[in-house]
C-alpha cells in the first residue's frame, strides 16, 4: 500500500530523525507506528545512521501489529524485523537471525537483559507504549536502564504518559533521558515538584504537585516532546459517550452495603471478607458487576443487572457488533454464559485469528480484557460500538480500550461508548476517578502540543 503521510506524520517523523532521544505523546489512531517505522526506515536504510533496532511493545502488538505495518507498507520494503515472541527457544532463534528490526514483549525484557545470553547490542531502542515504564521499582525498568547508556537513540512511544497524575513521568524520562531533565531520584524529582497529600502520621499515601509543578515540568520536558490530539489532525468520527445506568433490588442492595459497611458478607453459608481497604474496592467492583470471589475462587452470584442491560445493548445495536469489555474472570463466564443462552455467537479477542474475525465482520460480539488487548491493536474495521462491562480505575487503560474503535480508519460517523453503571456503587466512584485524572492528563499534552505551523527546513 502506498503511504500518503498527513502533515503531522511527517512533522512527528522528522522529530523522531532530529532528536535522538524523543518523546512522542500522540493520541490513540495517530499512527504511531508507521511514523517510527517511517524514521527508522531513514535511520537504516538511507542515512545508515543506525544498524539494529529494538522495539519493546505489549504482546499482542509486538506479534501482530508491528509486523503487520512493517509488511503493509510500500516505502518500508527491504525493511527486515524479526518477532521474539513465544518459547525461549522461539525468542533466542528470532534474536539470532539477522535483521534491522528485532521486536520483542515488555515482559521480557528482562530476560532479554538478563538471561538471554544474547548481547545487547542495540543501537535504538523504541519503547511502544512509555508508560508501561512507569514504574521504577519494575524489572524491566531497572533492567533497561543497566544498558541504557549503550543505546545511541531512543524513542519513547504513548498516547497516555500520564494516565495516574505526573508522577508517572519521572521513571519515563528517566530511561529517556537518563535523568538529565528530570533528575537521576525519584526523591529528588518528589521534592523538587511535590507535597504530601493524603497521610497518616508519616506515613505519606499520595503527593499533589506544588503550586507552579506542572508548568516546570512540562518546560522541562519540551526539547524532546511532542504531543499531538487526533482531533486536531483528523476527520475523526463523532464519539458518544452513554451511561446506561442499573439499580439494584432491595435484597440485592442490602448483599452489596454489608460488604461496604462491615467488610463481610454471608453468601451461600460462607464468610466472604475483605481484609483491607483495597481488597473491599476490588470485592465492591465484583459485586457491582454481578458475582463476587469466595475462598479456593467459587463464584458467588449477586445479581444479573448488568447483564440484562448488556443484553438490550445488544439488540438495541441490531446486528451491529459489538465489543465488550470485561474485567473480571467470572465477568467473562457469566457474559459467556448469558450469550450462549441467546445463540450468540461471540469470542475472547486474544488470538490473531480471533482479530482477524472481528475485523472482517464475522463476529456479532468480541469480548476484550483491557489489560491484555488495550494497546496498539488495530480493530476498528469490526465495529463502532463498545460496552464497559466491568469498568477500570486505570485512565490508561480505559483510553486505550476506547481507542481501539474511536480511531483512523474507522468508518463508521459515530462510535459509541457504552457504560452499564450500578447506581450508588463503586461503578460511580471510578467514573469519577477517570474524569478527574484526564484532567491532568490532558493538561500534559496540551502543554507540549506539536505546532505544526512552525516551518521546518
Amino acid at each position: 500500500m502506498k503511504y500518503k503521510p498527513h502533515d503531522y506524520q511527517v512533522y512527528a517523523t522528522n522529530f523522531i530523525l532530529e532528536h535522538p532521544t524523543a518523546a512522542v505523546f500522540l493520541d490513540m489512531g495517530l499512527g504511531k507506528s508507521i511514523i517510527t517505522l517511517s524514521a527508522i526506515f531513514d535511520l537504516c536504510l538511507d542515512s545508515f545512521l543506525i544498524r539494529k533496532v529494538l522495539v519493546i511493545a505489549p504482546l499482542r502488538v509486538a506479534r501482530d501489529t508491528w509486523p503487520a505495518e512493517i509488511t503493509k507498507w510500500d516505502h518500508l520494503h527491504g525493511l527486515s524485523y524479526s518477532v521474539a515472541v513465544g518459547s525461549e527457544t522461539e525468542r533466542k532463534a528470532a534474536l539470532c537471525q539477522r535483521a534491522s528490526v528485532y521486536i520483542i514483549n515488555r515482559e521480557n525484557v528482562q530476560w532479554l537483559i538478563e538471561e538471554s545470553g544474547i548481547p545487547f547490542d542495540y543501537d535504538m531502542v523504541v519503547i511502544d507504549e512509555l508508560s508501561s515504564f512507569k514504574s521504577y521499582q519494575a524489572k524491566r525498568f531497572r533492567s533497561l536502564l543497566k544498558v541504557r547508556p549503550s543505546v545511541k537513540r531512543i524513542v519513547g512511544l504513548t498516547g497516555t504518559p500520564s494516565s495516574n497524575g505526573l508522577m508517572d513521568l519521572w521513571a519515563e524520562f528517566r530511561i529517556l533521558d537518563m535523568g538529565k531533565r528530570l533528575g537521576r531520584y525519584i526523591t529528588h524529582y518528589r521534592n523538587a515538584y511535590f507535597q504530601p497529600d493524603k497521610r497518616n502520621g508519616q506515613v505519606v499515601f499520595s503527593y499533589k504537585p506544588l503550586p507552579g509543578a506542572e508548568d516546570a515540568i512540562y518546560e522541562k520536558i519540551s526539547d524532546i516532546t511532542i504531543s499531538m490530539k487526533a482531533a486536531d489532525h483528523l476527520q475523526m468520527p463523532e464519539c458518544i459517550y452513554n451511561e446506561v445506568k442499573v439499580d439494584l433490588s432491595e435484597k440485592e442492595r442490602r448483599v452489596y452495603d454489608s460488604m461496604k459497611r462491615d467488610l463481610v458478607v454471608s453468601l451461600g453459608g460462607e464468610e466472604i471478607d475483605a481484609g483491607n481497604a483495597a481488597a473491599l474496592g476490588n470485592k465492591l467492583s465484583q459485586m457491582a458487576n454481578g458475582a463476587v470471589y469466595g475462598e479456593d475462587k467459587r463464584v458467588f452470584s449477586i445479581h444479573d443487572k448488568k447483564l440484562d442491560a448488556l443484553e438490550d445493548l445488544i439488540e438495541a445495536a441490531n446486528g451491529k457488533p459489538v465489543l465488550v469489555a470485561y474485567w473480571f474472570k467470572h465477568d467473562l463466564e457469566r457474559i459467556g454464559q448469558r450469550l450462549r443462552k441467546l445463540h450468540i455467537p461471540f469470542s475472547t479477542m486474544d488470538t490473531s485469528e480471533s482479530i482477524a474475525r472481528w475485523n472482517r465482520g464475522e463476529l456479532p460480539v468480541a469480548l476484550i480484557h483491557p489489560a491484555s488487548a488495550g494497546h496498539g491493536l488495530n480493530i476498528q474495521s469490526g465495529g463502532s460500538t463498545l460496552v464497559w462491562f466491568g469498568l477500570t480505575w486505570s485512565l490508561e487503560l480505559y483510553q486505550q480500550t476506547n481507542a481501539r474503535l474511536w480511531r483512523q480508519g474507522q468508518t463508521a460517523e459515530t462510535v459509541v461508548i457504552h457504560h452499564i453503571i450500578v447506581k450508588n456503587t463503586i461503578d460511580e466512584r471510578i467514573m469519577a476517578a477517570l474524569h478527574r485524572k484526564d484532567k491532568t492528563q490532558s493538561a500534559l499534552i496540551e502543554a507540549v502540543k506539536a505546532n505544526l505551523e512552525v516551518p521546518r527546513i
